[in-house]
């Protein structure tokens, strides 16, 4: 397994496990409750920066630990890998594009910011798991 698959995996777990924990929390909170009374910017603003920390930590530590099991293919990149980077990026743009209307459609509708900023949320994951899956899926079957 390529380093740039293994990243692929990363992001993909990451990019499942953390937003699904923020969604659980945050969601669990709406039956019953005004949701402008919710508190969504903190654990949001949390999310995120656990992603993006975990996905940056993960990578290193894979990184150096496939460093020590094969020293001469460290850091290796070649025309797939950027290939399967670039449709991985495609697939991602394409779904966020899509996905963002939702949030502009509440926007314009002017639904309670709880649900705007939600629904963008989930249009970065949403986007950000795709682009994982495609480059997974690229890798395991070319």
């Amino acid at each position: 397994m390529s380093s740039e698959e293994q990243r692929a995996w990363i992001y993909a777990v990451v990019g499942l496990v953390v937003p699904a924990v923020y969604l659980t929390t945050v969601l669990s909170k709406v039956p019953g409750t005004d949701v402008a009374t919710i508190p969504y910017v903190r654990p949001m603003l949390i999310a995120t920066a656990v992603a993006i920390g975990a996905s940056i930590v993960l990578s290193i530590l894979v990184a150096i630990v496939a460093g020590m099991a094969a020293p001469k293919d460290v850091g290796k990149t070649d025309e797939r890998d950027r290939a399967i980077n670039r449709r991985g990026e495609y697939a991602g743009f394409y779904v966020m594009s899509i996905a963002s209307i939702v949030p502009l459609g509440l926007a314009m509708a002017e639904v309670q910011h709880f649900w705007i900023a939600n629904a963008l949320y989930l249009a970065f994951v949403l986007a950000a798991l795709t682009s994982a899956v495609v480059r997974i899926v690229a890798y395991r079957r070319g």
